[in-house]
């Protein structure tokens, strides 16, 4: 995984909280396991839901790696023997979509109330306006990106792989799907978050899913033409703090809001550590479907 740093000094905005709906707190936080990840995100859409916290950007990372599941994929996608003998955890995300392979990684998230106006006009237009921030912070590295357009297939033909194909407003370069984002929206809250590879081999995700052996091989295949790295779109490597002070400045530009540096509250701390024990770590959420 890549090495890090506190980038707080280096993102623009300072001060108390006031409520503005252009005013959001900023995280940056180290890598932790899947599982306490995914309690986190919820933890954050919740205590923004109550009132008790600002919107909130965050970005983060995983360690160990993790396979992690779309809310109503198929378990048995998962090669748990395989993931296992290579240490990779298993979680299942509170929002939809395939399977991710999180590792070598900058994971960012969004909590909002469904009344911002960032939030309006449902999923696929709220997920076209903030990808405007993912734009903006690409270009900032140098990277030509652009919103795909639609590229839905039918229900019969769906992969167990997310980066398999971009969906409507996801990012991508000449074609090729570079940020991965789901949404969920529930009680009055939206969660938003996506993974933005920084390096690496794309298709290790193959290794961890159950496929027939031929079609391994295919499936590997088309997704080096379908998906690929930060450093494959650069020419370099790009660490994860620059990466996550890109974002954050393309964020705030884009959408015209004032980042403030925080930290996980106390009550949010305890949320989840709440919510990993009960759902995020707990076998019969991750085995639901």
């Amino acid at each position: 995984m890549n090495s890090r740093r506190d980038i707080s000094d280096e993102i623009e905005g300072t001060g108390e909280y006031v409520d503005s709906s252009s005013r959001w707190r900023l995280l940056v936080d180290h890598e932790t396991d899947g599982a306490s990840n995914m309690a986190i995100d919820e933890a954050i859409v919740t205590t923004v839901l109550e009132g008790a916290s600002p919107p909130t950007l965050r970005f983060y990372g995983w360690s160990p790696p993790c396979l992690s599941l779309g809310r109503s994929q198929p378990f048995a996608d998962a090669d748990l023997a395989a993931c296992r003998a290579a240490g990779v955890d298993v979680v299942r995300r509170p929002s939809g979509g395939r399977a991710i392979l999180h590792a070598d990684e900058l994971t960012y998230s969004v909590a909002l109330l469904q009344g911002d106006p960032l939030a309006a006009g449902g999923i696929l237009e709220s997920y076209r306006r903030l990808s405007q921030g993912l734009l903006a912070g690409l270009v900032l590295l140098g990277v030509q990106a652009e919103q795909s357009a639609s590229a839905r297939k039918p229900m019969g033909d769906v992969s167990a792989v997310c980066f398999e194909a971009p969906s409507d407003y996801e990012i991508t370069v000449q074609g090729r799907k570079l940020v991965g984002s789901a949404q969920w929206r529930a009680r009055g809250g939206v969660l938003q978050h996506g993974t933005l590879p920084l390096c690496g081999d794309i298709t290790r995700i193959i290794n961890y899913l159950v496929l027939p052996g031929v079609e391994r091989e295919t499936q590997r295949q088309f997704l080096r033409t379908r998906a690929t790295t930060l450093e494959t779109s650069l020419g370099r490597s790009v660490p994860f703090a620059q990466a996550a002070s890109a974002l954050a400045d393309g964020f705030a530009q884009a959408l015209d809001l004032v980042l403030v540096p925080g930290a996980l509250t106390t009550h949010e701390k305890d949320l989840a550590a709440e919510l990993r024990q009960s759902r995020y770590a707990a076998a019969d959420w991750t085995q639901r479907t």
